[in-house]
């Protein structure tokens, strides 16, 4: 079955605690996020969220992925279009504490599925979309500060 994973880093200048609560204030992302400019749901492993997604240049999709994943340094949700063996995207944030001011974000995304090989440009606008996202998030956590 296809596989492609894509990926995008910013270093912050901001404590990981405070980066990791301006990236999981989903209540806030339409102040600053020009990837995922709304999010409804509840923070919670199991949760089910209600998501937006613009991608860059392109169209806005609205997901209902759940969240797989969530721990003081990491936040993983995972959705498919129509079954699982489609199409599955994972998508995570991974903050490491690079020193005491300094902090690393790796986003990514993990896609699988027989209908990958048609979705063309929209990976190429998917990383695009979230390398934004990390820039925003960057000038986010250091103005906020």
């Amino acid at each position: 079955m296809p596989t492609t994973q894509l990926r995008s880093e910013v270093e912050i200048n901001a404590p990981a605690a405070h980066v990791f609560r301006v990236l999981t204030d989903l209540d806030r992302y339409h102040e600053w996020n020009p990837f995922i400019p709304n999010v409804a749901g509840k923070l919670a492993l199991g949760e089910q969220l209600s998501l937006e997604v613009s991608l860059p240049e392109g169209n806005t999709y609205l997901l209902k992925p759940r969240i797989t994943q969530l721990t003081d340094a990491e936040l993983r949700w995972q959705g498919s279009y129509l079954f699982p063996f489609l199409l599955q995207a994972e998508h995570f944030f991974l903050v490491t504490e690079r020193g005491e001011r300094l902090t690393r974000v790796v986003q990514g995304e993990n896609f699988s599925g027989l209908l990958l090989r048609f979705v063309g440009n929209a990976l190429t606008l998917t990383h695009r979309g979230s390398v934004y996202m990390n820039l925003a998030l960057k000038k986010r956590a250091e103005a906020s500060l």
